[in-house]
């Protein structure tokens, strides 16, 4: 990630931490590209708005050597700053403030579009491995529908908090849930048949969305 916001940085490396991310942090252009051309990333997060060496000048000369995604990252509204970023080379382009679940997901489609071969991550006794697009839960690989993988995939990286219909019908239909509302109620339904009988369940938080619940311990 090189952002000059220092907060920021240590906000998103915490985050990412409890994703099972390692992220490590730049906070000007001319160091990001300096560490950039040392280590080889999965992915690069990169601010627009930054001292001496701005975000696109940092992208163009990071295009002349590598092709590595890229995610802008700006404060900027206007769609001539989003056209430039991906016209430039950017993967993908998103506006500060955002919301962090947000930020991994769509991290996340830009590995899968990639071909980057993210590791498996598991919480909870649900293993995801978005390379292969497999799930095992209990070390039983579920048998999913590929918006059935999308939605415990958004629940798994939830862990820990609900996770709105509106955040799940985003990540499956581009839109806002009341139009979805039913359809992904009817999925859920699917995925909770096919965790029968293992630790994993996932809970409703009425009127809000859903929630992985952590397998209990015995004794």
């Amino acid at each position: 990630m090189v952002d000059d916001d220092i907060e920021l940085g240590v906000l998103m490396a915490e985050f990412f931490a409890a994703q099972g991310v390692m992220l490590e942090l730049c906070h000007d252009g001319e160091s990001g590209l300096a560490q950039l051309a040392e280590r080889r990333y999965d992915l690069v997060m990169l601010d627009v708005m930054m001292p001496r060496l701005d975000g696109f000048a940092v992208l163009e000369r990071l295009r002349k050597k590598s092709q590595v995604p890229v995610l802008m990252l700006t404060a900027r509204v206007e769609s001539s700053s989003r056209i430039r970023g991906l016209e430039g080379g950017a993967d993908d382009y998103l506006v500060k403030p955002f919301e962090p679940m947000e930020l991994l997901a769509r991290i996340r489609a830009i590995l899968r579009r990639s071909g980057v071969q993210s590791g498996p991550s598991e919480q909870y006794g649900l293993r995801v491995d978005l390379g292969t697009r497999t799930i095992t839960a209990d070390g039983n690989r579920l048998e999913l529908t590929s918006v059935e993988f999308e939605i415990l995939d958004v629940l798994h990286a939830g862990v820990g908090r609900v996770v709105s219909r509106d955040e799940l019908a985003q990540r499956l239909y581009q839109q806002d849930a009341p139009v979805f509302d039913r359809a992904i109620d009817v999925h859920v339904s699917h995925i909770r048949k096919k965790l029968e009988g293992l630790s994993v369940k996932i809970l409703t938080a009425r009127g809000l969305g859903y929630q992985l619940s952590a397998p209990q311990s015995e004794g």
